[in-house]
């Protein structure tokens, strides 16, 4: 169990498990969480992370907590949560987690095309990489499965622990 030293702390823990609301106009049109969107982006994006029992989702909480993030790309992370379900509301009437496969695919394609999509994208990208190919000491590539899927040996020496 983890225990927080201060309020901050506790509140920026609870980031990924935290309500995303949705609005359509003035009416609140949904509720999703950050880690659902997350996970589902990230499957939609590169699926063989998640068949290689990766769970990059877990990475990004790890990623949102790093002490050398800056608090601009957390906040941009946060923030395109909130720009893909508002994009799924306009043109679909649902959340991004509430939609088909197919829809989904629709949505990337189309905000792979405007300016922020195209950076949340490889953002989210580079991120599912980190997951499945650093050393696990890291919190990603369980098992080193990213490693086996390649056929590659970790460099030597090893880390003793996270360079956090």
């Amino acid at each position: 169990m983890q225990m927080f030293t201060n309020r901050r702390k506790f509140l920026q823990a609870g980031f990924l498990s935290s309500a995303v609301v949705i609005m359509s106009g003035c009416d609140v049109f949904s509720i999703t969480t950050t880690r659902d969107t997350i996970k589902v982006l990230q499957n939609d994006l590169f699926p063989k992370a998640a068949e290689l029992g990766i769970d990059t989702a877990d990475y990004i909480t790890i990623i949102l907590h790093h002490s050398r993030i800056t608090k601009e790309d957390k906040t941009f992370l946060k923030n395109g949560v909130k720009w893909i379900n508002e994009e799924a509301v306009r043109l679909h009437q649902q959340s991004y987690t509430q939609l088909s496969a197919l829809e989904r695919k629709h949505l990337l394609k189309i905000i792979a095309k405007t300016e922020w999509g195209a950076a949340y994208i490889d953002t989210m990208m580079r991120y599912i990489f980190e997951a499945m190919l650093g050393d696990p000491i890291y919190g990603g590539n369980n098992n080193e499965a990213g490693w086996k899927w390649l056929a590659f040996e970790g460099g030597t020496p090893r880390p003793k622990k996270a360079y956090l």
